[in-house]
C-alpha cells in the first residue's frame, strides 16, 4: 500500500511539470516506473514576420540574422491583431482579477460587436474591449511593436518665428510722377533739333530743340522794352508781368535768363530737357510745324519705377502698405530689388481674382525696364514667435483641424486646434495645444483612424450594440 501511494504521488509530481509516467500493470513491480519525456511544445500560431532582437525598427518575412549572427524574433500572428498588446502571460492571474472584459469588436472594424468570444466570417477571432480602454476622450493606446512599425515620431509644440511669403507675379511701370512732356503752348516752328532720339538718356538742361515761335518773339520783346526803359530801369516790378507771359507759353528759364542779359529778342529760342531721364517719345522734326498741344518729347526719369503686382484674392488681408517686398526680374536671375508696398488699388479683377499692389522700387542703373516682368516675394511673417507644431502634425478635414497629443506609454489623444500663419513648413497653433506639450507628427493619420475607430464602436455600443 505505501509503494502505491508512493507511485501515486510520483505520478502527480510528474504530471505536474508536464512528464508522463507508465506504471507496470504487475503488483509485484509497482516500483518499477517509466519516465517518459513530454513531447516537443508546438507553437500555437505561425509567425507573421520577424522583427530584429534589439527593438529597431526592422523587420522580415522569412526567417533572418543579424549582422552580429543573431537571430530576428518571430512575431505570431495573435500579436498583431489589434493595437492593444494583450497582457503579458505572467500578469495574466493579476490583469485578469483586476479588468473585465465589456464586448468584443469586430477585428476589422465594422460596427459589430459581441458579448461572448466570437470569430467573423473569415474565420477571426474578435477583439476583447477592456474596462477602461473605450475611454470617453477617444484617446488610443498603441503597443510599443506597433509604434515601431508603423514609425510614429512625436515632437513638442515651441515657439518659432514664422516667415511667410506670398509670391505673386508682376510688370515694371513707370512712376507717373516723373514722366515729363515737352509741347508747345502757341503755334511755333521747329529750327533745329538735337541728336536726341527715343531711348537717348538726357539730363536736365541738356538742349533738345530750338523753336521759332510768333508769340513768343513778341512776349521777349515786349519784356525787353519794359525793362530797358528809362522810367522802370532797375525796377523789377514793373517787368514782372512781361515775364510772366514768356513763362505762361513755357519757355524754360535758361532762355528767360539768356534774354535778360542779351537785352535781345531771340530768332529761334532753345528748348531743354525739363528732367534727368530717358527719352522714350520723340515727335520733332526739324522743319515741321507745331500746333499748340502737339507733344514733341516725352522724356521720364526710371531711377525709381513701380512693380504693379497681382496678389491673389485670399492674400489681401495679410496684406498691408510699407510690408517689405523682394522682386526678382526674369532677365536678372539672382538679383533682387527691395521695395515695400506704397498702393493697394481698391479693385478686385473679375477675371483673374487678384487686386494690384504697387511696390517703388530704387533703379539706380536702369536695369528695370517698363513692362519688364517680374515675381514678387512678400513677407507677412510676423518677427515675434509663436507657438507652432510642423505642418505635417495638423489633421485637416476641411471643417475640422485637430492634432495627435502623445500622452507617453504609447497613449494618444485627438484634440481640435486653432490655426494661424504657416510658414517654413511650419504651422502657428492659437488654441488647443500648450507650450512643450508634444504632438504627433508622422503616422498620425493611422492613429486617427484607430481613434475614429473606437469612437464609433463606443457610440454603437452606447446606442445598443454593447451587452
Amino acid at each position: 500500500m505505501r509503494t502505491a501511494s508512493v507511485v501515486v504521488a510520483a505520478a502527480a509530481a510528474f504530471a505536474a511539470v508536464g512528464g508522463g509516467l507508465i506504471v507496470n500493470s504487475s503488483p509485484a513491480k509497482l516500483t518499477r516506473l517509466a519516465i517518459i519525456a513530454p513531447a516537443a511544445a508546438q507553437p500555437n500560431d505561425a509567425a507573421v514576420y520577424y522583427r530584429d532582437p534589439d527593438g529597431k525598427p526592422f523587420y522580415s518575412s522569412v526567417p533572418k540574422k543579424t549582422a552580429d549572427g543573431r537571430d530576428y524574433v518571430a512575431v505570431p500572428s495573435a500579436d498583431d491583431v489589434n493595437f492593444d498588446k494583450p497582457p503579458a502571460a505572467e500578469h495574466t492571474s493579476t490583469t485578469a482579477a483586476d479588468r473585465r472584459i465589456k464586448y468584443y469588436r469586430n477585428p476589422m472594424g465594422l460596427p459589430d460587436t459581441s458579448p461572448t468570444p466570437k470569430k467573423d466570417s473569415m474565420g477571426m477571432d474578435y477583439i476583447p474591449v477592456y474596462e477602461g480602454e473605450d475611454t470617453d476622450d477617444g484617446s488610443v493606446k498603441l503597443s510599443p511593436e506597433k509604434i515601431q512599425r508603423t514609425g510614429v515620431q512625436s515632437e513638442p509644440a515651441i515657439p518659432r518665428v514664422i516667415r511667410t511669403l506670398v509670391r505673386a507675379p508682376g510688370t515694371i511701370q513707370l512712376d507717373e510722377r516723373r514722366i515729363s512732356v515737352i509741347s508747345m503752348r502757341s503755334e511755333s516752328w521747329i529750327q533745329k533739333v538735337a541728336n536726341v532720339t527715343t531711348g537717348t538718356k538726357v539730363t536736365k538742361g541738356e538742349p533738345l530743340m530750338e523753336i521759332y515761335s510768333p508769340a513768343v518773339a513778341s512776349a521777349a520783346a515786349e519784356y525787353l522794352s519794359t525793362i530797358n526803359s528809362p522810367v522802370t530801369s532797375g525796377n523789377e516790378r514793373y517787368g514782372r508781368g512781361s515775364r510772366q507771359r514768356l513763362m505762361n507759353l513755357d519757355v524754360p528759364d535758361a532762355a528767360i535768363t539768356a534774354i535778360e542779359k542779351s537785352r535781345t529778342v531771340p530768332i529761334a529760342v532753345e528748348w531743354s530737357a525739363p528732367r534727368d531721364g530717358i527719352v522714350l517719345e520723340r515727335n520733332a522734326v526739324e522743319g515741321m510745324r507745331a500746333q499748340p498741344g502737339d507733344v514733341l518729347f516725352r522724356v521720364a526719369d526710371v531711377s525709381v519705377v513701380w512693380a504693379m503686382i497681382d496678389v491673389a484674392e485670399r492674400d489681401l488681408g495679410a496684406i498691408a502698405v510699407g510690408q517689405p517686398v523682394i522682386v526678382r526680374a526674369r532677365s536678372f536671375p539672382g538679383r533682387q530689388f527691395k521695395g515695400t508696398i506704397s498702393v493697394i488699388y481698391p479693385q478686385v479683377n473679375r477675371d483673374t481674382r487678384t487686386a494690384r499692389v504697387r511696390v517703388e522700387l530704387a533703379n539706380p542703373d536702369y536695369a528695370l525696364l517698363p513692362d519688364m516682368y517680374v515675381d514678387a516675394n512678400i513677407d507677412i511673417g510676423s518677427p515675434q514667435p509663436v507657438l507652432a507644431v510642423p505642418e505635417n502634425a495638423v489633421l485637416d478635414t476641411g471643417s475640422r483641424q485637430a492634432v495627435l497629443i502623445d500622452k507617453g506609454q504609447g497613449r494618444f489623444e485627438p484634440r481640435d486646434v486653432k490655426l494661424g500663419h504657416r510658414g517654413n513648413g511650419y504651422i502657428e497653433i492659437r488654441e488647443g495645444v500648450s507650450k512643450g506639450e508634444r504632438v504627433v507628427v508622422s503616422a498620425n493619420f493611422l492613429i486617427d483612424a484607430e481613434s475614429n475607430l473606437k469612437a464609433a464602436l463606443k457610440g454603437f455600443s452606447d446606442a445598443g450594440g454593447q451587452p
